[in-house]
């Protein structure tokens, strides 16, 4: 199948897992989503990834579901990559989300490994050559076992990214260095290996990573985006630098259950309601000073 010129080349740098913003009423808040859009733009990002995890994704319905890729393509404007979450534990209802994220104009998938039913390897290699071969656009894997209760191991995504065109890379939050390291020794030259722990981000692309999709990124673009500029072009000391002014921060997105740390963040920092859809639940009140303290000494406040 044909590709779309946007995603020909390996992607790399920062795409921004995006939070859904909600208002009161509990609908998508349209007009706080292009603000944050503009935020992230500003910020100088690679790519936008709605509906990943920080994106609320299992709480959205399909008609919202499209609706997000629509605005977010309609409002970046090729400015930056858009790469749409459209995973499922089942592989038929992941591929009504790619096709869907498609004809919506995103440019590519963030395909989650299937939750809950464990698949063996096998398995997730069939979920992902199922989509694959009924899309016309990038698939970028996402592994995430402390999530889905499953691993995709090195050899799987290997055998994919050797094996299927359309998977162009792996968003990899395993936390396993060993695993990680075996992917960006073998992987091949169009493959991305995007780092999915923003505080791994700096080792992962010192062993060849290509970028990261980041959750901080979202209340600090700007200074996220030229950590990962900073690696891409060897300048480690910075990177060093940006990673070491960043870290509080990146912690603190994971006191609890991402997104609900970053999305009080934004709250403070006035982009965003904080709103959320249970079983999600607002940021408890011990941990909101210590955020706001971080948030001020990165001029953030």
């Amino acid at each position: 199948m044909a590709q779309r010129t946007a995603f020909k080349k390996r992607f790399q740098g920062t795409g921004t897992a995006l939070v859904t913003p909600f208002k009161k009423s509990g609908a998508i808040d349209e007009h706080s989503l292009l603000q944050l859009l503009d935020y992230q733009l500003k910020g100088k990002v690679e790519a936008l990834v709605p509906l990943g995890t920080t994106g609320e994704n299992p709480t959205l319905s399909r008609t919202e579901m499209r609706k997000i890729i629509e605005v977010v393509v309609e409002h970046v404007a090729g400015r930056a990559l858009v790469i749409a979450g459209a995973g499922s534990n089942s592989t038929a209802t992941a591929l009504e989300l790619a096709r869907e994220a498609q004809a919506a104009g995103a440019d590519a998938v963030l395909v989650v490994g299937p939750y809950y039913n464990k698949p063996t390897q096998e398995g997730y290699y069939r979920h992902f050559r199922t989509i694959a071969e009924e899309i016309e656009i990038p698939i970028i894997v996402y592994n995430v076992p402390g999530r889905t209760g499953g691993n995709i191991e090195a050899a799987t995504v290997l055998r994919m990214a050797e094996e299927i065109p359309l998977i162009r890379g792996v968003k990899e939050a395993s936390g396993n260095m060993a695993q990680i390291m075996e992917i960006a020794r073998n992987k091949p030259a169009h493959f991305s290996l995007l780092s999915g722990d923003d505080a791994l981000t700096v080792p992962i692309m010192a062993l060849g990573g290509d970028g990261c999709i980041s959750v901080v990124a979202n209340e600090a673009p700007n200074l996220f985006s030229s950590l990962v500029r900073a690696c891409l072009s060897g300048k480690w000391e910075k990177a060093r630098d940006l990673h070491n002014r960043l870290l509080p921060l990146m912690n603190a997105n994971f006191l609890e259950s991402n997104p609900i740390p970053v999305k009080s963040a934004l709250a403070m920092m006035g982009l965003i309601e904080e709103v959320y859809r249970l079983p999600l639940v607002e940021l408890s009140a011990r941990h909101r000073e210590p955020l706001r303290k971080i948030l001020k000494s990165l001029e953030l406040l």
